[in-house]
This record gives structure tokens, sequence and C-alpha cells, in this order.
């Protein structure tokens, strides 16, 4: 596995995210229901922000999983807690699994995204959001070193909500090296 990075070109990569987001298991991204064209217009107004990008991860060349970062003092986090300086965001979807699920994989796509944030020296802390429903990404969130702070409400995500109720984490650079030691089992 060696992952790479590029930028999301809306146009380009819309037919192939939209595959992605449609997928029932991509349920707490909100675009179950989306079309192309709803994906090409999400993703024009993220990469035209200035504060929010996504970025297409690759494993070996091939699109493998979807990850988008962004300066939380911009977005609805700045209304349910502090900001601090060299706090960053995160968003990840995984792609579905080519040739089957392959144990540890999400663990090590994960671990390359809060790895990348954290090559940015100004990078103080990642901060994630999921539903609190998710269960699944908040075990996949704690094994990095995201520390739980508090449920709280945001704008909804899915259209058919009126609001999302997500699981503030923090992770800090200290929390995040601290998990990867030799012998971990996955």
């Amino acid at each position: 596995m060696s992952f790479t990075f590029r930028c999301v070109d809306p146009v380009q990569d819309a037919p192939l995210l939209h595959s992605w987001v449609t997928q029932p298991y991509a349920s707490f991204w909100g675009m179950l229901s989306a079309t192309v064209e709803d994906v090409v217009e999400e993703y024009s107004k993220i990469q035209a922000s200035g504060h929010h990008h996504a970025l297409l991860g690759l494993d070996d060349g091939v699109p493998a999983f979807l990850t988008e970062e962004y300066v939380p003092e911009f977005s609805p986090l700045a209304a349910v807690y502090a900001v601090q300086p060299g706090d960053r965001g995160m968003h990840l979807l995984v792609a579905p699994p080519a040739g089957g699920p392959r144990s540890g994989y999400t663990l090590d796509v994960m671990r390359a995204v809060v790895a990348r944030l954290f090559d940015n020296p100004e990078t103080e802390r990642v901060v994630v959001e999921p539903d609190a429903r998710n269960h699944k990404i908040h075990v996949l969130n704690e094994r990095v070193g995201f520390q739980p702070s508090a449920v709280v409400t945001l704008p909804a995500v899915d259209p058919s909500e009126t609001h999302k109720n997500a699981l503030l984490s923090f992770c800090t650079r200290e929390d995040f090296l601290a998990t990867l030691t030799v012998g971990e089992t996955r």
C-alpha cells in the first residue's frame, strides 16, 4: 500500500464520487439520493470555498478514498465549540473495497489522512464531527487518537433530517503518535 493524495476535480471525479456517496454504507455522508450533477455542485462549492477542500486518496495510484479538510472557524462547528488556532477539520469516506474487504485497511487509510494533516506544522488538533449514530467510525476515530468531547447539534447533512447530532472529537499530534505503537493488532 502506498497512499497518495490529489485534489478532487469536481467535474472529472463526479461520476466516481457519485458511485461512492450513494452506497448504503455511506448514508451518513448525506448524499444517498444525489445525482452526478449534485456531486459536481457540492464539490465545486467545496473546492472554491478557500477554507474547505476535497482530496482523492489513491492506493498505488487507484482511487480508494475521499477526504475533506476544512478550517473549523469557517464551518458550523464555530457555533458549538471554541475553535483554537491550529484546529483542522476532517471528513473521510473509504470507497467500496475492490476484491473484498481487507483487514485493517480503513485504519491504515485513517492513519494516512491524519498523518497528512499533522504533516502541516500549523496543525495542532484534528477535529471530527461524525454522526452520533455512526458507531463504527467512533471506534476507528478512537483507535487513531481522537478523544470524544460532546454530542453537538449541527445543521443536517441528510436532506431528510432537520439537524445532525454529531460526536465532536479531537486528536492532538501527541495522541495520534501514541497510537502508532509497534506490534499493535488490528
